[in-house]
């Protein structure tokens, strides 16, 4: 019978994982189905417990869930044990339902990197990062990011005090990999960065790209989080700068690999399912 997992978030209803994690199934020959956990505000814990108890006739037991906004900082809490990276981050995508306790673990960050480095071909060996925002995205992706060997990383959000306390968190990992990092508003980044990674919700609400266009260097690669029509404005801005937009498909699909082969133990092919998948986003935004 096939294993149950599910992504977890409020909204949901939209959500890509389920082709994605469909596609590594039949990719892969592992028996699993997997949904949609829509879950109020105010009842994330108790409607993940109920799909971890769950039964489904014709179907085996529910054995992990992903989680997306704005859930992420709340899964530590439902966890017994943490990977180090969930731990530094102090949030968490993926639960993996263990009978002796739930483990969590954060696969943005991985994610991310391979999305940049293999998909879009940049290295991020000796480069100049500037991310944007302190949320659950950022908190996710930093402690990654200081380990692929940048020179510097600059982490601007509205609110520098968020930004300080994310960086103060991960000062020692950036001291053990030679990395320069600091926090800044907003406007004050500083200038010419090769990369530019927007965590920010900002596509999400409509509002414009937070930072001016002068923190992109000519030929720098720029990259929302966001996909579809949600990332459209901030690649077209990464256009006018003369910089290389990207969308958040790979790294979505990259950190889904990284959350199945925690479950299964079996890591996915990724291209053809990433190349699949931006074909039928492009099609629905025809």
């Amino acid at each position: 019978m096939k294993d149950r997992y599910a992504v977890a978030g409020h909204p949901v209803e939209h959500s890509r994982s389920p082709f994605i994690h469909a596609r590594f199934a039949e990719l892969t020959g592992q028996a699993l189905a997997y949904g949609r956990l829509p879950c109020p505000p105010d009842a994330f814990a108790a409607t993940v417990r109920g799909f971890a108890a769950s039964a489904e006739p014709g179907f085996g037991p529910a054995r992990g869930c992903n989680v997306t906004v704005p859930f992420k900082f709340e899964v530590p809490a439902l966890a017994r044990r943490l990977t180090p990276r969930a731990a530094l981050a102090e949030a968490a995508n993926t639960l993996r339902f263990d009978a002796d306790g739930w483990q969590a673990d954060n696969t943005d960050g991985a994610g991310l990197v391979r999305d940049i480095t293999v998909h879009a071909g940049v290295s991020l060996r000796g480069a100049r990062l500037l991310l944007v925002g302190a949320g659950g995205a950022a908190a996710g992706v930093l402690g990654p990011l200081l380990e692929a060997g940048l020179a510097a990383l600059v982490l601007a959000n509205r609110s520098v005090d968020k930004a300080r306390a994310l960086v103060q968190r991960h000062t020692a990992l950036a001291v053990r990999h030679g990395v320069e990092l600091r926090a800044a508003p907003l406007d004050r980044t500083g200038t010419a960065f090769d990369i530019v990674v927007n965590a920010t919700a900002a596509s999400l609400s409509g509002a414009g790209v937070p930072v001016a266009g002068q923190v992109l260097r000519p030929g720098a690669l720029a990259l929302d989080m966001m996909y579809g029509a949600a990332a459209r404005p901030f690649l077209a801005w990464a256009g006018e700068h003369g910089a290389h937009g990207r969308d958040g498909l790979g790294m979505l699909v990259e950190q889904a690999a990284e959350s199945f082969a925690f479950w299964r133990g079996v890591r996915p092919p990724t291209a053809g399912v990433l190349a699949e998948l931006q074909t039928v986003v492009a099609q629905e935004s025809a």
